[in-house]
């Protein structure tokens, strides 16, 4: 009986496939056959597609006018953050029941070091196909798992996987895996390397590989180089460092932010406020769910001109209370004295993060037994059953 090549691999690499375009549309099947955008408004930038819009050229972060333009029979839906919040946390749980050691690197993909997980659930590959069932299962996405030795090879594996598959590289098939891929799907070379390598004439992964390390340290620099040097051997990081990942961008481990684009430039203070507390809502119920307070908010505001302005303040004690995050992100709006600006964009980020536990407030005197806190925590258990609708400021309800 042959051996399962997964036994000699403990990383796995689990990506949900479309995961932003497979949430909104799980819920609508009218969708299921069309090509599905997930974005931001006329002005804004695609979030996903499914691949019935890929196939049209559509993609991650492009304007929504050129998207439109690629594929105009598509459907435009507007992201529902609180929604992929929920379901990423679920999945995220759901990695963790298999293993403790997640690395977890946005809100639709994750690193899982298995090894300890093998004696009780099987093979790697075995481990893979369970969590593809239940995710499945429990969430109606699929996800797609690379399984390999290190976490360039798995990362790779897995993007060879979609959708909705499972690819194995074990150790003894590395370099027949890696060295006829362009030096551009190594993880981590952008454009500006690739387009550097394909200047001196390494195209393929191979080129690299078989090149001298002292060579290739002369053309690109001590450090890539090496680093360089490694993914095409597929010799890089092999163990994963247990962490979680900021939901929306920032450092993984010490921001959460949300930002919009106005659909027309704003100049009215009520309407741009208004979005202010929509986007700390949501700032701040990702924040609660992920367990964490932050000490530093700071606001972003683009006007019409692209001309973009950051500013920060640092709270006393760290906080995740919607009430007092966007009272700041007020005053540093006001602060600008800004009349009548035409705003393009506005974001709110908390910084500083820290786990919710480890932060004891200071009470005040008079204060109510029951305040913003217990408040927002029984917003949030609202929405989990009644969904995002379900309850938000009277604000935000005109």
């Amino acid at each position: 009986m042959r051996a399962d090549p997964s036994l000699a691999c403990h990383l796995l690499h689990v990506d949900m496939d479309a995961f932003y375009a497979s949430v909104m549309i799980r819920d609508r099947p009218d969708l299921v056959d069309v090509p599905v955008i997930v974005g931001g408004g006329q002005r804004g930038v695609v979030l996903s597609a499914n691949y019935l819009a890929r196939r049209h050229g559509v993609r991650s972060a492009m304007p929504m006018t050129r998207a439109r333009r690629a594929c105009p029979q598509a459907v435009v839906v507007a992201p529902d953050y609180d929604t992929f919040t929920t379901v990423s946390g679920s999945v995220m749980e759901t990695f963790r029941q298999v293993t403790p050691v997640v690395e977890v690197l946005s809100l639709d993909e994750a690193f899982l070091d298995v090894s300890g997980s093998v004696r009780r659930l099987g093979s790697p590959a075995d481990i893979a196909e369970h969590l593809r069932a239940r995710v499945y299962d429990e969430q109606r996405i699929t996800c797609s798992v690379g399984i390999a030795a290190s976490v360039s090879v798995a990362k790779l594996a897995s993007r060879r996987a979609k959708p909705d598959g499972v690819v194995v590289v074990p150790p003894g098939e590395v370099t027949t895996f890696l060295h006829p891929l362009d030096v551009g799907e190594l993880w981590g070379v952008g454009e500006k390397t690739a387009a550097l390598l394909h200047r001196l004439g390494l195209h393929t992964v191979g080129d690299v590989a078989h090149t001298p390390l002292r060579t290739l340290q002369r053309a690109v620099g001590q450090a890539l180089g090496r680093q360089l040097h490694d993914l095409a051997w597929g010799t890089d990081r092999t163990t994963i460092a247990t962490r979680n990942a900021s939901v929306f961008g920032g450092d993984p481990d010490k921001s959460m932010g949300a930002q919009e684009t106005f659909g027309r430039d704003a100049d009215d203070r009520e309407v741009i406020l208004r979005e202010v507390l929509r986007l700390t809502t949501k700032v701040t119920n990702r924040m609660r769910v992920a367990g964490v307070a932050g000490r530093t908010v700071t606001l972003t505001v683009r006007f019409a001109d692209f001309t973009t302005i950051t500013r920060s303040r640092t709270l006393p004690e760290a906080t995740d209370v919607t009430r007092e995050i966007h009272q700041t992100a007020t005053r540093l709006y006001d602060a600008l004295g800004m009349q009548r600006a035409r705003v393009r964009l506005v974001g709110v980020r908390v910084e500083g993060l820290v786990p919710r536990e480890t932060v004891q407030r200071q009470l005040v005197l008079g204060e109510r037994e029951r305040g913003w806190s217990d408040a927002d925590r029984a917003v949030d258990r609202a929405t989990l059953r009644f969904g995002s609708a379900a309850v938000r400021p009277a604000s935000l309800l005109t």
